[in-house]
């Protein structure tokens, strides 16, 4: 029977079980033996509304140790495990038939597409001795043009020749596929120049390439996010929340990684919270609107040299001017509550999230918190806060039933806040003990599920033990020279 450190019966692993066996092409769950919470829809909007109890007013409080270029990183590592093209708002959602059309490793496969052989048009075939290994960018156009050159490959209609277009769809996110498409060439020429020959030279490239995210999403992102003491704990002591291989059916053993919709629906959403109104890009130059024409046009040819994001000034916070991100709370910048670019349908992110949450009949933050056995003065501290923000909708609503585990999450690491060292806990600066625990373990979970990873493969590796030991996001998007 599983235990949770040698307690009681760790009421999170059943659930895996209980709906047959998961599989890597689809979503699941981590507690489907929880009950679903159900919100009157009515009550739900009027928490999330474009001017309700969510909206950040006044300057925004920063975190003091989340660089602002992190929540955009964690987009693109949503971009690279998930894609959910079926489900709706307007009816109950599966996760066992939902189809994810990403493959739920850290592989990169937003980046490579196919390969070499697969995806020849991402690829730079004029050079014999490369093999193909290099993948193209906008400086490999016939007389690029200087945005040309600091920008993604673009058909004639602009649209970025890359593994998933969502990467493209504001100008920092597309700004970082470039960065590390970067990174894989410089790998290439080192290899290259080490002597690898022309044949293995691209799927080792990959491997370095893909190891070092691996590690920086790992031991710079999750970090800063869910804090060092959650991190040596599930290292040290394991999984307990999500756990694919204690599932078995007879001879079968469903150890295949998959995306929990306790994750992907609600946990991993946190960085909506984060997102600030405005951005500062380039050093000495104003910051920009998240949304406004720089940052925020999406599939287009970059047009203006004000756009080329300096990962320095996003992410180095070593400098005192560097942009932080917002504080993780209840609270969200404006435009995330009235979505400039949705033309028909519901404009506000937060009600959008309160709806998915709903549709796919996630159970309440409560019941979740409970079965990861957190204290329950904690968890009525952390009910209190979202009951309060729900009273003071227009007109009031009611949690009395529980509250949305996405606002259990945001409310959580306001009232309780991300634990930094054993027993100290800071509200805001990122994920409490339930949301940090959902996110982290299953991002180490599909690291360690997968063969092919560096927690798959070799768990005694790490960058120091390439020349180019590049450790943070910073670094690899910086590109230091080896």
């Amino acid at each position: 029977m599983a235990t949770h450190h040698g307690m009681k019966e760790f009421k999170g692993l059943p659930a895996l079980c209980t709906s047959g066996t998961n599989r890597s092409d689809r979503f699941g769950r981590m507690f489907g033996d929880l009950p679903p919470l159900y919100i009157d829809p009515n009550a739900l909007a009027a928490i999330g509304a474009r001017d309700g109890p969510m909206k950040s007013t006044g300057a925004a409080e920063k975190t003091d140790h989340i660089p602002v270029a992190h929540i955009f990183f964690g987009q693109f590592v949503d971009h690279d495990i998930t894609l959910d093209l079926t489900s709706s708002f307007a009816r109950l959602d599966r996760p066992e038939v939902t189809t994810n059309f990403r493959t739920p490793t850290l592989d990169l496969d937003c980046i490579y597409g196919d390969g070499p052989e697969g995806s020849p048009f991402m690829y730079y075939h004029d050079r014999p001795e490369f093999n193909g290994a290099k993948l193209l960018t906008g400086a490999d156009m016939p007389s690029a043009t200087t945005f040309q050159a600091e920008d993604l490959l673009r058909s004639p209609d602009y649209r970025a020749v890359i593994g998933d277009p969502r990467n493209d769809e504001n100008r920092i996110i597309s700004q970082l596929q470039l960065g590390i498409i970067r990174f894989h060439n410089k790998v290439v020429d080192h290899l290259d120049g080490a002597g690898v020959e022309a044949a293995h030279l691209f799927e080792e490239a990959r491997r370095v390439t893909t190891w070092h995210y691996q590690w920086v999403v790992v031991n710079d992102y999750l970090r800063a996010l869910v804090g060092k003491p959650l991190l040596d704990d599930i290292f040290g002591n394991g999984r307990f929340i999500y756990r694919p291989e204690d599932c078995h059916f007879g001879e079968h053993y469903g150890a295949d990684p998959f995306i929990p919709v306790e994750f992907s629906v609600a946990a991993y959403r946190f960085g909506h919270s984060m997102i600030p109104q405005r951005i500062q890009i380039q050093a000495g130059k104003p910051a920009l609107e998240v949304f406004g024409p720089t940052l925020g046009e999406g599939f287009a040819a970059l047009g203006d040299a004000d756009a080329v994001v300096q990962w320095p000034q996003v992410l180095d916070l070593t400098d005192p001017t560097v942009d932080r991100a917002d504080k993780l709370d209840v609270k969200m910048a404006k435009d995330l509550l009235n979505l400039p670019f949705v033309t028909n349908g519901e404009k506000s992110l937060a009600t959008r999230n309160f709806l998915r949450g709903q549709a796919f009949r996630l159970p309440s933050g409560e019941n979740i918190a409970e079965a990861c056995e957190r204290p329950d003065t904690e968890i009525e501290q952390v009910s209190d806060v979202a009951k309060a923000l729900a009273s003071s909708a227009s007109p009031p609503a009611s949690l009395d039933a529980g509250t949305p585990l996405w606002l259990y999450i945001l409310a959580e690491a306001s009232a309780i806040g991300q634990e930094v060292s054993p027993g100290t806990f800071v509200q805001g600066e990122g994920l409490g003990p339930v949301g940090g625990r959902i996110v982290a373990e299953t991002i180490i979970g599909l690291l360690e599920l997968d063969d092919g990873s560096y927690l798959g493969s070799n768990r005694q590796w790490s960058p120091a033990n390439e020349e180019h030991p590049l450790g943070t996001v910073n670094d690899l998007l910086s590109l230091l020279t080896f």
